[in-house]
């Protein structure tokens, strides 16, 4: 009861000083909000998609197969959750940026990711996806072989017994991982900062304009700090409906 209550209780002044005090009636209209909303939203789900496309055959491999390396993998998948978010961020510019390892090269190419919407991206899908991984690993791991070994004896390929089997199998785990994903991407201010700087209806997500608006607009600050509150609670249920199915 009192960890519960010394969790619930910053949350709950949180939303009755936005509610209560009407500053979500208010706020949530005002241009810069509604950028920062907007801009989250396309970013964490541009991230989520990234994490999707190279977390799900890599989770796979990490529950199913055996290869050289995997132990490294394994580490260095789960790696930016323990990593500090601004050093992810210094990571990734130290890496991508102008002057980064891989600079020059993206410089030949006519890229350039430091501190652009795809710097964004990239910030929340390096912090988002071992949450995702992890997630997929455990589902595809408790998926019955067996049912796999019977699908191959009836002359179903490997493809098939995929898509077929493997997968809808593990769907719940994968959904309940990528909801966790989405929330950390949404939710992502250090590596952001970091690596995309906060430049309005450019690089400055949600929690960046939480963070900038501390200093000129308390309600602006209050608002977006709510309206994350409120799609972070809506996903823990989410991913428990997800879980039980």
């Amino acid at each position: 009861m009192a960890l519960g209550a010394f969790i619930g209780l910053p949350i709950a002044a949180l939303l009755i000083a936005a509610v209560g005090g009407g500053l979500i009636l208010r706020y949530i209209g005002d241009e810069a909000t509604l950028t920062a909303l907007r801009l989250s939203l396309a970013t964490s789900t541009a991230a989520l998609a990234f994490v999707l496309a190279l977390g799900t055959p890599t989770a796979y491999l990490l529950a199913r197969r055996s290869f050289p390396g995997r132990r490294l993998l394994d580490v260095l998948v789960d790696a930016p959750i323990l990593l500090p978010p601004a050093v992810a961020g210094i990571a990734l510019l130290l890496a991508f940026g102008r002057k980064g390892l891989f600079g020059p090269a993206l410089g030949l190419a006519g890229l350039e990711l430091a501190f652009t919407p795809f710097a964004v991206v990239l910030a929340q899908a390096f912090v988002a996806t071992p949450f995702y991984v992890r997630s997929a690993r455990t589902g595809f791991g408790y998926v019955d072989r067996e049912l796999e070994a019977a699908a191959s004896v009836d002359g179903a390929s490997a493809t098939t017994m995929f898509f077929r089997i493997t997968l809808p199998l593990a769907l719940p785990s994968l959904l309940g991982g990528a909801l966790m994903a989405w929330a950390r991407a949404l939710g992502e201010f250090g590596a952001t900062i970091m690596f995309a700087g906060s430049v309005l209806g450019r690089t400055q997500t949600m929690p960046l304009a939480i963070y900038q608006a501390l200093e000129t607009d308390i309600g602006v600050s209050i608002t977006l700090a709510a309206v994350l509150v409120a799609v972070s609670l809506g996903l823990l249920l989410l991913i428990r409906a997800v879980s039980r199915s």
